[in-house]
């Protein structure tokens, strides 16, 4: 079946999530690793994108680890410099999809209040026809519910859906209910897939 709309993960396929890097460079390599061994940075991120609130969950985090509190507080603070910076060749694919009136849907684990941050710095993730983000849903990939809600709020069936998204075991799940899927691992399989799929021509692929 073709599909009949296209779902894109963001972290790591729309804009880069390597929090790791920019700590290296903010404290140093030693001392990021040591923080990232010590405090579970990706736990409170899971937190934040199941529905916890953005700042208070942050901030929690930092009160609990008072040796990195002033290192875990960048997330809060320095946001957009952290969740950065875009994909470029994935949001031309995105673009080119809405040229040939595709419809375009996110389906992202991110928070409530971070996720307008990043909207704001890149405006493309504004433009989706629908946006699912699982801070707003109470729901977080790869749990079943949150395709499920999905199916049910577009209206198309899980055939009809084409879904990319860096992470396995997110892929999995959308794939045991029946969508066609992609895992993302670069942009260029992702083009590739897409004119595969005779969504895109190779020229508007690019």
């Amino acid at each position: 079946m073709t599909p009949q709309a296209v779902i894109f993960d963001i972290g790591n396929v729309l804009i880069e999530w390597q929090p790791e890097r920019y700590f290296d460079a903010a404290i140093g390599p030693a001392r990021s690793r040591a923080m990232f061994a010590q405090v579970d940075i990706h736990a409170m991120m899971d937190r934040i994108d199941a529905g916890a609130d953005f700042a208070a969950e942050v901030a929690r985090t930092a009160a609990a680890q008072p040796e990195y509190a002033a290192e875990i507080l960048h997330f809060r603070d320095h946001w957009c410099e952290i969740a950065q910076p875009a994909i470029a060749h994935s949001a031309r694919l995105m673009a080119a999809l809405r040229a040939r009136r595709i419809p375009v849907f996110a389906l992202s684990n991110f928070g409530a209040q971070n996720f307008p941050l990043s909207a704001a710095q890149f405006p493309f993730l504004r433009q989706f026809d629908r946006a699912y983000i699982s801070g707003e849903m109470g729901l977080i990939k790869p749990d079943p519910a949150i395709y499920a809600a999905v199916e049910a709020d577009c209206g198309l069936s899980p055939g009809a859906l084409l879904f990319t998204d860096d992470r396995e075991d997110n892929i999995m799940a959308a794939a045991a209910r029946g969508w066609q899927v992609h895992h993302f691992t670069g942009a260029a399989g992702l083009a590739e897939r897409l004119v595969a799929a005779n969504l895109l021509t190779r020229e508007e692929a690019v």
